[in-house]
């Protein structure tokens, strides 16, 4: 399901912590998504019971990775997402962390991809301190979409 608006979101999210269900979530661009994305949001779920993925929105893509970028607009990407096996909720999000999102959210774990370390994540101190945990998951070798990108202009110039 993606969920454009924040006010569902915390009712979910509401429902979902009444029931005692253990929330993951992690974030991205998931511009391009490939087997690398699949293995690591099904590594993600098998940490929790509900996995909810942060999209970044095209206007944040573009901030964060460039004007190129995104390839695939965000409504094509949230749409594969939400139709992955291992994904319960799809939010996309216009900042460039979500920050926000976290706030409402408040997972039990919050996952990120093993480019990136804890102590790096402006996220973590708040995901800390309402007694969050970060599980950073170790890369899948090969299957990163900025390679992916520069091979195939690299490929056909």
């Amino acid at each position: 399901m993606i969920i454009d608006d924040r006010n569902l979101l915390k009712e979910i999210v509401d429902v979902l912590k009444k029931q005692n269900l253990k929330i993951v979530f992690t974030n991205g661009c998931f511009d391009i998504i490939h087997r690398g994305h699949v293995e690591y949001l099904n590594k993600a779920k098998k940490l929790g019971d509900v996995l909810i993925v942060g999209i970044n929105s095209d206007k944040s893509v573009k901030k964060i990775k460039g004007e190129k970028r995104p390839i695939i607009p965000l409504y094509s990407r949230a749409y594969v997402l939400d139709n992955l096996k291992p994904v319960d909720f799809v939010v996309p999000f216009d900042e460039d962390t979500p920050i926000e999102l976290i706030k409402i959210i408040k997972p039990h774990i919050h996952v990120k991809g093993g480019d990136y370390k804890e102590e790096d994540l402006p996220e973590a101190e708040i995901v800390k301190s309402y007694g969050g945990k970060v599980k950073i998951i170790p890369l899948i070798k090969g299957f990163s979409t900025t390679n992916i990108i520069e091979w195939i202009l690299e490929r056909y110039r």
